[in-house]
């Protein structure tokens, strides 16, 4: 049996404060530290030994990784980056308070903004010095790959052949991969390996900080998936996830 653990990063700076992040590159808030610590703690305990590990290349999910595998005395395991993982981009979205947004735009059409699949949010101007393409750590990645916004259906699009051509064949020669990312990221996963429909999707919520888990046979094919921890409480940390851009 194969496993792939998908672990969205613990509550960042801006999480805490309801902001659209994106690619904006912000620090772990101090509860988002202890999830990633009590994620690794719970994967520990369950017996996971991991093989290999991927991440993005912002900080909120590269540390969650590093304090997760902290905890299970796996630091050692090859660790690799993608921009491919980072976070859905929020366009001029980015920096914005969620419930704010809705109160001066309206409930619906800050949903749209945020979980349409495939409408996003307006570019971020190419002067603009928040721009990617000035970040030095995309300097490798051609003109037309460096997004200005994103709707999901873009970053799905940018994360299969990162799926395929490097995190498949791990699992394929290997038999636990742990895959720290983002919340959009990680569902542009989940969608692929499960057929989801975009309206379920576009429902779908992964909280932070909690693992969750498939198993595959040894063809790759999908037997079971769940998210570690209490039922109950991962139901209301979804609606969490899910009420984060209602008006107060």
């Amino acid at each position: 049996m194969k496993k792939l653990v998908l672990l969205r990063h613990g509550e960042s700076e801006w999480n805490k404060e309801n902001k659209f992040t994106g690619w904006t590159d912000v620090e772990l808030s101090p509860k988002g530290v202890e999830e990633a610590r009590e994620a690794g703690k719970t994967l520990k305990a369950q017996g996971f030994a991991f093989d290999m590990a991927f991440t993005s290349y912002l900080k909120r999910a590269i540390k969650t990784l590093w304090l997760a595998l902290e905890e299970m005395d796996q630091m050692w395991i090859p660790v690799y980056k993608s921009w491919r993982l980072n976070e859905k981009h929020y366009g001029m979205l980015q920096g914005l308070n969620k419930a704010e947004t809705a109160e001066k735009y309206g409930d619906e059409k800050v949903l749209m903004w945020r979980r349409s699949f495939d409408i996003p949010p307006s570019e971020i101007p190419a002067d603009d010095d928040r721009h990617p393409k000035f970040d030095p750590r995309y300097a490798e990645l051609k003109p037309e790959e460096v997004p200005a916004t994103e709707a999901l259906k873009d970053t799905i699009e940018r994360l299969i052949p990162y799926w395929d051509g490097e995190i498949k064949p791990a699992l394929q020669a290997h038999n636990q991969i742990l895959v720290a990312a983002h919340g959009n990221s990680l569902r542009g996963i989940v969608k692929y390996l499960k057929n989801m429909s975009e309206a379920e999707i576009i429902a779908f919520n992964i909280p932070t900080g909690i693992p969750y888990v498939f198993e595959f046979d040894d063809e790759l094919n999908l037997v079971k998936d769940e998210f570690i921890g209490d039922p109950e409480t991962i139901k209301k940390l979804m609606e969490q996830v899910a009420n984060q851009a209602k008006k107060k």
